[in-house]
């Protein structure tokens, strides 16, 4: 008979289940995946981690994980460390889109293929990686900029807009500020007067929005990159006696529970989707890669807009 690693693969699992071979002698053929996470930071990163963690093992790939602490020296580590173990596939979600080229390299002078997962590197070396996975970001800043003007359209202007962004360097705090200048030029009564990062967490959106009131009593409009931010502002609002989602529009982005349980109080107006769940996505590519199959460069998740009105019927559906 023909051995091929098919039939050495199936030999190898009946010897183990009968117990001539130890199982671990088994899972040495399992595939292995280092995963480089950014951190924590949000809900939507909890959930993301989670996902990607559970479709691991459903898919029985054996994931090492790394949290960054939103730093990107620690993903840097992580992604040699993952070098160093010859792992069959490093993936991860880059803290900001600069400074890669050179661990990439390594990786691709290891042989090791890497994917990169909800956010993108600004490299102009597209080799360094097989596909991108994950939200268009500029298309999320379009849709929350194309929700104002509509609801602005008969209001005669100005309208003061303050936005809380992102991480600074970060692919969706650079991509979600173009897209939503991009709507929002056209018509010169939109101006964002005030722009800081609030680092895509509750506690610093609330601190720059707290001061963004104390600097400045005509703010019709808060612009944050995401809900966690926005969660953080609402607190500030409503202690500077302010009714937020009335008194100031309130746009977020990730569409997170949290969001949609601020929607249902009718604290927040609208949350422009971002789904976190690329886990089987992600075990699905790693696969394929392992398999020898080619993949496109760009997987784009196809995502929604939930304006308030929407989010007490939307609510029980969501999976993050």
């Amino acid at each position: 008979m023909k051995l091929t690693r098919r039939t050495l693969t199936k030999a190898l699992a009946s010897a183990s289940l009968t117990g001539l071979l130890p199982a671990a002698a088994f899972a040495q053929n399992k595939i292995v995946l280092g995963f480089a996470q950014v951190g924590a930071e949000s809900e939507w990163r909890t959930a993301n981690t989670e996902s990607i963690k559970s479709s691991a093992a459903a898919a029985g790939i054996d994931l090492k994980f790394s949290d960054a602490q939103q730093k990107q020296e620690n993903q840097i580590k992580a992604i040699r460390s993952y070098i160093a173990q010859k792992v069959d596939v490093i993936a991860f979600s880059p803290v900001v889109e600069t400074g890669w080229d050179t661990v990439l390299l390594e990786a691709k002078a290891a042989k090791i293929p890497v994917v990169l997962t909800d956010r993108s590197v600004n490299s102009k070396d597209t080799s360094l990686y097989v596909t991108f996975m994950g939200s268009d970001f500029i298309e999320e800043g379009r849709k929350a900029g194309k929700w104002l003007v509509e609801k602005m359209k008969d209001n005669k202007g100005p309208i003061n807009i303050v936005e809380l962004q992102g991480t600074v360097g970060s692919a969706p705090a650079i991509d979600r500020k173009k897209g939503f200048e991009e709507i929002i030029k056209a018509d010169p009564k939109f101006k964002i007067t005030r722009s800081q990062t609030g680092d895509f967490t509750r506690a610093k959106g609330k601190e720059v929005m707290e001061a963004f009131l104390k600097a400045d009593k005509n703010i019709n409009v808060l612009f944050a990159h995401n809900d966690d931010m926005a969660i953080g502002a609402i607190q500030a609002i409503e202690e500077a006696g302010l009714k937020p989602a009335k008194d100031i529009i309130i746009i977020s982005i990730d569409a997170v529970k949290g969001a949609f349980e601020a929607m249902i109080a009718g604290k927040l107006n609208v949350s422009v989707e971002c789904s976190p769940l690329l886990g089987p996505q992600l075990m699905s590519a790693v696969k394929d890669i392992k398999a020898g199959k080619s993949l496109p460069k760009r997987i784009v998740t196809e995502e929604g807009i939930f304006p308030m009105e929407v989010a007490a019927k939307e609510f029980p559906s969501r999976k993050y």
